[in-house]
C-alpha cells in the first residue's frame, strides 16, 4: 500500500546487508535463491522489511532479515526483531482449548453457552464450530484497515456483546466464514476454563515449554523501537506509519508478536508433535466438513490442504501495519515463516510460496521439470523423443497428433516456466500435474510415469 526512489535505494542497500545467523546450514546456492525470492517480494509490494525462518529436516536451518525495520530512521531489520503475526495467533488459542480438553476441563463439543451465557444460539454452537469457523457469528473486523472506533480501547466482552448477540449469519455447521469474533469468544472460554488470562496460559503451557522467549502481547502495548515499525500504503504511494489498534481489539484473534525464529520453534513442535497429545494434533489438523459433507479447507485455527502430494498446514496474519505467513509441511519436516511490516499486502505469502517451492524441489523434480520442458519445446516443432515413451504413449503421438501439437503450441511463443503442482499414485503409476507458461498462453500438462521412468501419458490442455 514505497514508491519513492530514495526509499527503494535504501531498501536495496539494506536488503543485502542483513546477516544470516550462525545456525544456517543450507547450501549457498539455495540461500541465494531464497534471498532473491524475498527481495523480489519486497520490491514488488513496497513492504519495507521482512524477517524469515526456514525449517528443514525438523530443524531451524536459516534465518535472515531484509530491508528497513524503520523507514524514517533507516534502521535495518535484524532476525532478532519482533513482528506482529496477526491471525497466526489463532492456532495458539486453538491449542489452548485442546490442552484444556486433554485435562478434562472442557470438550470440543461443549456448547459455548456453558461458558458464556446469553450468546446467540449459545446452546447450539459448539467450541469446535467456533474454532473451525463454522459457527455463524458475524466477523467484527473484516476490513484491512483500522476504523475510527477501533482507535479507542475496548474489552473482549464488549466485542462479544455487540457481535455475538445478533442473529447468526448462517445455521451452525452449514457454511464456512472467517470470523475474528469466533476467536474472541474462544479466548474468553480459555480464560474461564483455565482460571487465568489467555496470554498467561499460553506463556506457561506453550511458549515457556518451547523456549519461545520473544513473545509480546501487542493487545496490551505496541512493539517498541527495538522491533519492526508498522506501516501502511495507499495504492502505489509511499509507506506511512500505520495506526495502532486500541487496547482490547485483537485479543485471541491476533494479539501475538514474536521473532520469526520463535514462530519456527512452534512449527518444529507441530512437526515433532511435542506439545499436544496425538489425538489433539489430529483434531487440530483435520479438515472440517460441513453438515452436507463439503470440505472447508480449514481445521482448528489452521488451513489444511494437500498439494502436489504434500500435506500443508498454513495461516496468514494481518493487523494494522503488519502481515505474516506461516506454512508447515509436517510430513516433510519443512516450514517457512515470513513476517513483514506492511499491512494489506501479499508480500509474506508471495515470498513464503516461492521459498517453499525451492525447498520442495529436489534434484529429481528439477529433472522431471526439465524433461517436461524439453518435450513441450519439441512439440512446438512437431517432434518428440520416443525413447521417453511407453509403446502406448508412442502410439498416441501419431503423425497427425504431432502436427496438431505444432500448430497449437508453436504460436504460443517462448516457454517461460514449468511448475509441478500435483502428484498422486494411480494404476501402478505416478500422476503429476504441471502448469506451463508460454509467452502468449498458459497450459496444463498431465503425465503418468511408469516405475521404469517411461511416460505412459503426456497430455496438454488449455488452462
Amino acid at each position: 500500500m514505497p514508491g519513492m526512489k530514495v526509499l527503494y535505494l535504501a531498501l536495496l542497500s539494506a536488503l543485502m546487508a542483513g546477516p544470516a545467523q550462525a545456525q544456517d546450514t543450507m547450501p549457498p546456492a539455495l540461500t541465494s535463491k531464497i534471498d532473491a525470492a524475498v527481495t523480489e517480494a519486497l520490491q514488488t509490494t513496497g513492504a519495507p522489511s521482512a524477517s524469515i525462518a526456514v525449517v528443514k529436516g525438523g530443524q531451524l536451518v536459516y534465518t535472515r532479515a531484509y530491508g528497513l525495520a524503520n523507514v524514517e530512521n533507516k534502521a535495518e531489520a535484524t532476525p532478532g526483531m519482533r513482528y506482529s503475526i496477526g491471525s497466526i495467533s489463532k492456532q495458539f488459542a486453538a491449542s489452548a482449548i485442546l490442552l484444556l480438553a486433554e485435562e478434562g476441563r472442557l470438550s470440543l463439543d461443549d456448547k459455548v453457552g456453558k461458558f458464556l451465557p446469553g450468546l446467540t444460539r449459545g446452546g447450539d454452537v459448539s467450541l469446535r464450530q467456533l474454532l473451525s469457523m463454522t459457527a455463524g457469528y458475524q466477523d467484527y473486523w473484516p476490513q484491512d484497515y483500522v476504523m475510527p472506533g477501533m482507535l479507542k480501547p475496548v474489552t473482549p466482552e464488549e466485542i462479544v456483546n455487540r457481535w455475538a448477540r445478533i442473529p447468526l449469519d448462517f445455521e451452525p455447521g452449514t457454511a464456512w466464514q472467517y470470523s475474528n469474533t469466533n476467536y474472541v469468544i474462544i479466548g474468553l472460554v480459555v480464560q474461564k476454563a483455565a482460571g487465568q488470562p489467555l496470554f498467561d496460559f499460553l506463556q506457561q503451557r506453550i511458549f515457556g515449554t518451547l523456549g519461545m522467549t520473544s513473545i509480546q502481547n501487542i493487545d496490551e502495548a505496541a512493539l517498541g523501537p527495538a522491533d519492526a515499525s508498522r506501516y501502511t500504503r495507499m495504492a502505489s504511494g509511499p509507506v506511512r506509519p500505520a495506526p495502532k489498534e486500541g487496547r482490547g481489539w485483537i485479543f485471541a484473534a491476533g494479539e501475538l508478536a514474536m521473532t520469526a525464529s520463535d514462530l519456527a520453534k512452534w512449527d518444529i513442535s507441530l512437526i515433532k508433535r511435542t506439545v499436544l497429545k496425538p489425538e489433539s494434533y489430529r483434531a487440530l489438523e483435520t479438515e472440517t466438513l460441513l453438515v452436507n459433507g463439503v470440505g472447508t479447507g480449514y481445521g482448528l485455527g489452521v488451513s489444511v490442504r494437500l498439494q502436489g502430494g504434500h500435506r500443508i498446514l498454513s495461516h496468514g496474519g494481518e493487523v494494522s501495519g503488519f502481515t505474516a505467513q506461516n506454512v508447515v509441511y509436517p510430513d516433510d519436516g519443512l516450514a517457512v515463516v515470513v513476517l513483514t511490516n506492511l499491512d494489506a499486502t501479499d508480500a509474506s505469502g508471495r515470498a513464503a510460496g516461492k521459498i517453499a517451492t525451492l525447498l520442495l524441489a529436489p534434484a529429481e523434480e528439477h529433472g522431471r521439470i526439465q524433461q517436461v520442458t524439453g518435450i513441450l519445446k519439441g512439440l512446438q516443432h512437431g517432434t518428440i523423443d520416443r525413447a521417453l515413451l511407453t509403446d502406448n504413449n508412442s502410439f498416441y503421438f501419431s503423425a497427425d497428433a504431432l502436427k496438431d501439437f505444432a500448430a497449437s503450441l508453436g504460436p504460443l511463443g517462448e516457454l517461460t516456466s514449468v511448475t509441478q503442482d500435483a502428484q498422486t499414485l494411480r494404476g501402478g503409476m505416478t500422476f503429476r500435474g504441471y502448469r506451463a507458461v508460454f509467452a502468449k498462453a498458459t497450459v496444463r500438462v498431465s503425465t503418468y510415469t511408469m516405475p521404469d521412468g517411461k511416460l505412459e501419458q503426456f497430455l496438454v490442455a488449455p488452462e
